[in-house]
């Protein structure tokens, strides 16, 4: 079930896909560079495809195989591939299903290295991308027309805007259209887009897949056709491929998924309440379960924009518990000013192109004790005030 508390609970589902062997609870690091053959005629088999023994760890390792099979039963899918990074995923995804000539329908303030990838690679080779509100994308049945993949986040990045996806899916199915979706903000413990229509999930795992921020690493999930397109063409040809060692912390971290994103929300529901009743808070960004349909709860990154009181850069060094820092999703509480971001990339930044606040900042809320959180927060505001 999306919120991890239904029947069959989603913890159980993980446990049914372990790889261990011999008795062990956890599978085994195989680190492994290749694997060979008993007999001519099983390697025969093997590169012919007659079998799907392991071969080579580019393509396919028993540990990695082990997580992929765990992402796949908590995403609801056929199967999944598991990339070097999010990065990598999302890349290989993209090129596998388009071609010059093409056209993506992108949401708004999508994740800004995915929208320099769509900008700086996909456009000089041909491929147009145009970029839709969500209303938009929800509202009008036409918008996909023509489009060969619509490329989603629900909700965004930065500004944490929600998707109807049964609604879009709906409308992509009319007019042939491949959906893609990053799930990396509400993991499958809260969201299993597939179940809602969409076509291929993508996940950095380096965030809460990992919930310990020391992987780097992604994963699509999706059909069986959809993967072996992926396995077929980006993963061996781009070589993006995961390694073992990280696919074993990744199971690890599948492990603890579901008690980890509860505790995720409950400290985001205070700071929720307690941000939303500031008078020099203008908004706070952080949908909440049932929001949109298939929804079922609240991740710990929000973001949180201030009126012109509230100096940023003294707000951001005077907090003790939240450290300055990209990424998100691990014990650790973050924060990133939304100018810092605007300083990153120059022309190709998707903040600047649609429009975020100087005085917007992404909170990452970790797994420290929240009342400490909010003290720490409540304090740095006080001393922030111009």
């Amino acid at each position: 079930m999306p919120d991890g508390q239904g029947s069959p609970d989603l913890a159980t589902l993980l446990s049914e896909v372990n790889g261990g062997i011999g008795g062990s609870v956890t599978p085994p690091i195989v680190q492994s560079s290749l694997f060979t053959f008993d007999s001519y005629a099983e390697f025969e088999d093997r590169m012919s495809g007659h079998s799907d023994s392991a071969l080579y760890t580019r393509v396919q390792n028993p540990t990695v195989a082990a997580f992929e099979a765990m992402m796949a039963k908590a995403e609801g899918g056929e199967a999944a591939v598991g990339f070097a990074s999010g990065m990598a995923a999302i890349s290989s995804a993209l090129l596998a299903h388009l071609k010059p000539g093409d056209r993506v329908a992108c949401v708004e303030h999508v994740y800004p290295d995915t929208y320099r990838f769509m900008e700086r690679i996909l456009r000089p080779f041909g491929i147009e991308t145009d970029y839709h509100a969500c209303a938009d994308l929800e509202d009008d049945p036409e918008l996909l027309k023509g489009v060969k993949v619509a490329y989603l986040e629900s909700p965004t990045s930065v500004v944490f805007k929600a998707l109807n996806l049964p609604k879009v899916a709906a409308h992509a199915r009319r007019h042939g259209v491949t959906t893609m979706i990053d799930n990396s903000w509400a993991t499958p413990v809260f969201q299993r887009p597939i179940e809602l229509g969409i076509d291929i999930v993508i996940h950095s795992a380096s965030k809460y897949i990992s919930g310990h921020s020391d992987t780097v690493a992604g994963v699509v999930v999706s059909s069986k056709d959809h993967i072996a397109r992926l396995r077929d063409l980006t993963l061996p040809l781009f070589g993006g491929k995961l390694a073992p060692f990280e696919a074993w912390l990744l199971i690890r971290g599948l492990r603890t998924l579901v008690p980890r994103m509860r505790q995720h929300q409950e400290t985001a529901d205070l700071f929720v309440d307690r941000l939303s009743a500031l008078p020099f808070v203008k908004r706070v960004n952080s949908p909440s379960r049932n929001t949109v349909p298939g929804l079922g709860g609240r991740s710990g990154l929000m973001s949180v924009e201030f009126d012109d009181s509230i100096d940023v850069a003294r707000l951001s060094d005077t907090l003790r518990h939240f450290r300055l820092g990209v990424s998100w999703g691990g014990f650790e509480s973050l924060i990133l000013p939304s100018r810092i971001g605007l300083a990153q990339a120059g022309d190709f930044n998707s903040m600047q192109e649609f429009g975020v606040s100087p005085q917007l900042v992404r909170l990452s809320l970790g797994l420290e004790g929240a009342d400490d959180l909010w003290a720490d927060m409540e304090s740095a505001l006080d001393k922030s005030k111009i």
